[in-house]
């Protein structure tokens, strides 16, 4: 079986071909780092790749095997991690000058799960610096291309974590959700992406955006994947006082049944028609009636409060970030940068010299506006009434699930757009999570699976589907469902039909955001 066989296998393939010793965990691990070394010069989907440090675990994950040992049944299959998460002896910049090159001394829960199953680290990916965007675009690092479109961009924050599934240089990765940054890079980028119910996956070792919203969970290929790794990562965990005392919910059984007969699809009168694409409703339309012909019933859903959910993601996630990264403050780990001119500065002038050149133009965007929203005199007037609001969205989700059992919309508005377009207009760049937002706010589930290709520019759009909270089986049972039905009209996966990065023009660089110098 060659190198490029191997690398265009699902997750669950690659766990039965090193089962029955068809394959060596060295031979697949081997694979994906040589289609990494291939293509990555024009994704950029990785920020640090550990070609050592994967082999040596794909070799002990072989030994084990040859010893006869009982091993999980994705060992040896490797994955990428998004640069969010801490990894012991690896890199962890979450995409900013402020953290390059530190080194983390621990594993996130999440990182220590995935070594536990034996699923070998190929690398972290590259992200919109502190998980801030929705494009890749504000990386420190230069953004990553979508691996459909080079010119395009592949969602954010977590675009890295897509693009390296969407490109075949690792078959599944880790990304997390703040706002929709696992759902809507996989909507632009032919993939599946996973937000699970809030708490449902320990947030341990995962460096905080905002705490009340953060979220880890599986990008991958097909939605069987995702049930695979979501059981892998998912449970409880004493380290993460938000954790669920509770079992994962069946999400792998769910996926294979892929069940939708009965079921009651909601749709959100809100979460579609104005100001989607027209292709992107129209695939979106389509996607409902599969799910129609495979037996299930839909209803039309309304949450008026919904519209609100942006303004409201804007305050709260502001808010929580100015509080959470006042941790870099150049005094304990991380950049430290000495103020020009000054012959013995005050630590206040370190931190203020070390902060403008350590973070980009986006993150100084946000904390400065959360700042505001906490400042006395104000808080009450905004972080308190997004707070309310907040609460509003919630009763309406679960005023929806007495109507339906799960609520679907387009994951995105559009399709990927290209570099540049909407960096100037903040407002433009934060509307492409208007449908993802109030599953955050809510800390409901969530998951987006591919449902097509646009007419008018031929790129992937997104299917989202949401559910109660600790419903995530419900996810996969109708992703699923829709993913067969989806691939027996297409004659394969949506990815299948994707251009090889490698046969695409290399457009010009594209101009970095991260505008001061470290």
């Amino acid at each position: 079986m060659t190198s490029a066989d191997l690398t265009r296998r699902t997750a669950a393939e690659l766990a039965d071909l090193l089962a029955s010793g068809e394959v060596s965990a060295r031979e697949v691990t081997a694979a994906h780092l040589e289609r990494t070394r291939a293509v990555d010069d024009r994704t950029h989907a990785y920020l640090h790749v550990d070609e050592e440090g994967a082999l040596a675990a794909a070799d002990e994950v072989d030994r084990k095997r040859r010893a006869g040992e009982t091993l999980h049944a994705a060992a040896g299959v490797p994955i990428a991690v998004k640069d969010v998460l801490v990894t012991r002896g690896l890199p962890t910049t979450c995409g900013s000058r402020i953290l390059e090159g530190w080194i983390p001394p621990y594993d996130a829960t999440v990182v220590r799960r995935l070594k536990d199953a034996g699923l070998p680290i190929l690398g972290k990916t590259n992200m919109d610096e502190f998980a801030m965007g929705s494009s890749t675009e504000h990386s420190a690092y230069g953004p990553t291309r979508n691996p459909w479109d080079l010119e395009r961009i592949p969602g954010g924050s977590g675009g890295g974590s897509s693009a390296v599934v969407a490109s075949h240089q690792a078959p599944w990765a880790i990304g997390t959700d703040t706002g929709g940054s696992i759902r809507q890079p996989a909507a632009v980028t032919g993939s599946v992406g996973v937000k699970p119910t809030y708490g449902g996956v320990s947030r341990y070792g995962l460096v905080a955006l905002a705490s009340s919203l953060d979220q880890a969970g599986p990008c991958t290929r097909t939605v069987l994947d995702a049930a695979l790794l979501h059981e892998i990562i998912g449970g409880h965990d004493p380290m993460d006082s938000t954790s669920i005392a509770g079992p994962v919910p069946p999400v792998v059984e769910a996926a294979r049944r892929a069940d939708v007969s009965g079921t009651r699809i909601g749709i959100v009168k809100e979460l579609s028609g104005e100001g989607f694409q027209a292709g992107v409703q129209q695939r979106f339309d389509e996607s409902v009636q599969h799910l129609v012909d495979a037996g299930a019933e839909v209803v039309e859903v309304s949450c008026p409060s919904f519209t609100y959910a942006l303004a409201t993601y804007y305050l709260i996630l502001p808010s929580e970030a100015s509080s959470n990264l006042a941790k870099f403050d150049a005094m304990r780990y991380g950049l430290r940068v000495w103020p020009e001119g000054i012959e013995d500065p005050s630590a206040e002038q370190v931190m203020a010299a070390t902060r403008d050149a350590g973070f980009g133009d986006e993150v100084k965007r946000r904390i400065i506006l959360g700042t505001y929203a906490l400042s006395s005199g104000y808080y009450d007037a905004y972080y308190g009434s997004a707070q309310k609001v907040r609460r509003l969205i919630a009763n309406e989700f679960a005023a929806a699930f007495e109507q339906a059992d799960v609520l679907v919309s387009p994951t995105a508005p559009t399709t990927a757009f290209r570099f540049g377009e909407k960096l100037d207009d903040p407002m433009a760049m934060y509307l492409n999570d208007i449908a993802t937002i109030p599953a955050n706010l809510a800390g409901i589930p969530g998951i987006s699976v591919p449902s097509g290709l646009a007419p008018e520019d031929g790129l992937p759009t997104g299917f989202q589907v949401l559910a109660p909270a600790m419903a995530d089986d419900r996810l996969y049972a109708v992703g699923a469902a829709l993913e067969a039905r989806l691939e027996a009209e297409w004659g394969g996966s949506l990815l299948g039909r994707a251009p090889d990065v490698q046969s695409l023009p290399l457009p010009a660089a594209v101009p970095a955001t991260h505008t001061t110098e470290a």
